[in-house]
């Protein structure tokens, strides 16, 4: 992402806001040696440092023109790939901690352009109570971008960042925030309040449950919002989350005619098959899952659990599921040879397994 062309598009509007901006000063600080051997986010990292070293060295006016920066990019390159602009939210990430009232200010201009969920953390950790005030405040912001920061910035395990352990432990200043989210018109915002939900489920659950009560029927939005944010309960089972949407738990089911195929190469994929029969006396609504029990690095096991339908089944109907799931390499997954499991779980309830092996 961070190209020649990309620069190419960038250097001419830093040139009109920053003073005595040198491009080939900035392009060579960014393309050093250590380029080729970085990681993403530590070229995002290193493109921060160039652009500290064209700024002005009082953060207070270099915050200003990173400002600038952002409302001249919305306004002019509006073509330009949005995810490489991360530097500008990463900039007060390094170098505004100490200055808050400027950088809250920045945080709610750049997010407009570029998510600074990443960026909002630290002020978190550093004046909690000062920034989830901003938060709420902006949870009824007038731009959809910065509504879904006050909602993405808090969530306790965001994704490729570090976790905020306040809130896993209380998560009681995020759920104001929540509540102001819970039936926002734009889906992008949903979506964030589904997985801070999400997020706050895995450490406690009563709470996410209690939400789901209170919110439910609202508006189909937030009903889906409920759902998408309960689903690692769905998927573990939980009683009253499975009652909740339309599933019994421990409906008698059963299964047969399960296959897998004994052996998968590291980049094939696993074929299995199995007849689901509902054994409940009237039609039922069924949750069914699959679980691969993966082999880890170190031989331990990691879990993870896969969605194949819901719907009802009538009594005694055997309904027929033929599936492969692949066993590709990706950089957020990597696959090891030995012993793995496949388990089948109808409203979280296991109904068979089989062992296969990777090679």
């Amino acid at each position: 992402m961070y190209d020649v062309q990309f620069f190419e598009q960038l250097c001419p509007l830093l040139m009109e806001v920053i003073p005595g901006f040198e491009e080939r000063r900035f392009v060579y600080r960014v393309f050093d040696t250590n380029w080729p051997d970085l990681e993403l986010k530590q070229r995002t990292r290193q493109v921060t440092k160039a652009l500290n070293e064209c700024l002005p060295a009082d953060y207070t006016q270099a915050i200003e023109i990173v400002i600038s920066i952002c409302r001249l990019v919305r306004q002019k390159l509006p073509g330009l790939q949005i995810y490489p602009l991360i530097f500008l939210p990463d900039y007060i990430e390094l170098y505004g901690i100490e200055y808050f009232t400027s950088s809250m200010r920045a945080i709610e201009e750049t997010t407009k352009l570029v998510s600074a969920e990443f960026a909002v953390r630290p002020f978190i950790e550093r004046y909690p109570r000062e920034t989830m005030k901003h938060m709420l405040n902006w949870s009824n912001h007038a731009d959809a971008a910065v509504r879904r920061l006050s909602s993405e910035g808090c969530r306790p395990r965001l994704p490729w960042a570090k976790a905020l352990q306040q809130f896993k432990k209380d998560p009681s200043a995020i759920l104001p925030i929540l509540e102001n989210l819970k039936t926002d018109p734009s889906d992008f915002v949903r979506r964030s309040v589904a997985n801070n939900l999400h997020d706050i489920a895995k450490d406690h659950p009563e709470i996410v449950l209690d939400l789901a009560q209170k919110w439910r029927g609202a508006c189909p939005e937030t009903d889906w919002v409920i759902k998408h944010g309960c689903r690692t309960l769905l998927k573990q089972g939980h009683a009253q989350v499975l009652g909740l949407h339309g599933f019994k738990a421990r409906a008698k089911a059963q299964i047969k005619n399960l296959y897998v195929l004994n052996k998968v190469r590291i980049g094939q994929s696993l074929s299995f098959r199995f007849t689901f029969i509902n054994k409940e006396k009237a039609s039922a609504k069924f949750r069914i899952d699959y679980v691969i029990e993966y082999l880890t690095r170190q031989g331990n096991i990691s879990r993870k659990i896969f969605k194949l339908t819901e719907n009802y089944f009538k009594p005694e109907d055997e309904v027929h599921f033929d599936r492969q799931k692949s066993f590709k390499d990706y950089n957020t997954r990597k696959h090891y040879k030995g012993r793995h499991y496949l388990r089948i779980l109808a409203n979280g309830t296991e109904l068979g397994a089989c062992e296969f092996f990777v090679i």
